[in-house]
């Protein structure tokens, strides 16, 4: 008996060519996202220039589980002012993938320099004054989806080499 080597997905059942192709494509979009988001980091973290920000508001987010149980991320809402403009943003760290913590406590302890209404430097990017942040620090998010993606990349490509292979 031939073991059934298809792959569902939202309730269809994909032969092994086309699931496949379908983990390949979620690969690949992981690792791209992961990947344009470590550049957002860098040219975040190059071009910065140094602003004082007023805290508002802190908080933690509960972060829908993996694994079995959530994770968490502080969040920072505070206002500035760039070039004569006001702006209020919650980005504790530069790019969109920021860090996540096993523990509220662990979270908590990040939001120890922010309270509201402190001043606080923010980093802002002038050719996108909106865009800012508080924390001067690369994160590994990004390297974590690039290396996500990958592995889905390595297992789509297997699966569809497999096939075409007569594997």
């Amino acid at each position: 008996m031939t073991p059934d080597l298809s792959i569902t997905a939202a309730g269809r059942k994909l032969g092994l060519v086309r699931g496949g192709f379908a983990i390949l494509l979620v690969g690949c979009a992981v690792l791209g996202y992961g990947a344009y988001d470590y550049q957002q980091q860098s040219d975040a973290l190059q071009g910065a220039t140094t602003v004082n920000a007023t805290v508002t508001e802190t908080g933690i987010e509960q972060l829908p589980q993996r694994r079995g149980s959530p994770d968490y991320r502080p969040t920072v809402t505070y206002e500035y002012r760039y070039e004569g403009t006001s702006y209020t943003s919650h980005n504790v760290y530069p790019g969109s993938a920021g860090p996540r913590f096993e523990t509220r406590s662990d979270a908590e302890a990040e939001l120890g320099a922010y309270e509201n209404g402190s001043v606080v430097t923010a980093y802002v990017q002038p050719d996108a004054p909106g865009e800012s942040y508080l924390a001067q620090q690369r994160t590994d998010a990004p390297l974590k989806l690039v290396g996500m993606g990958g592995l889905f990349v390595l297992v789509g490509l297997g699966s569809v080499l497999k096939s075409f292979l007569g594997g």
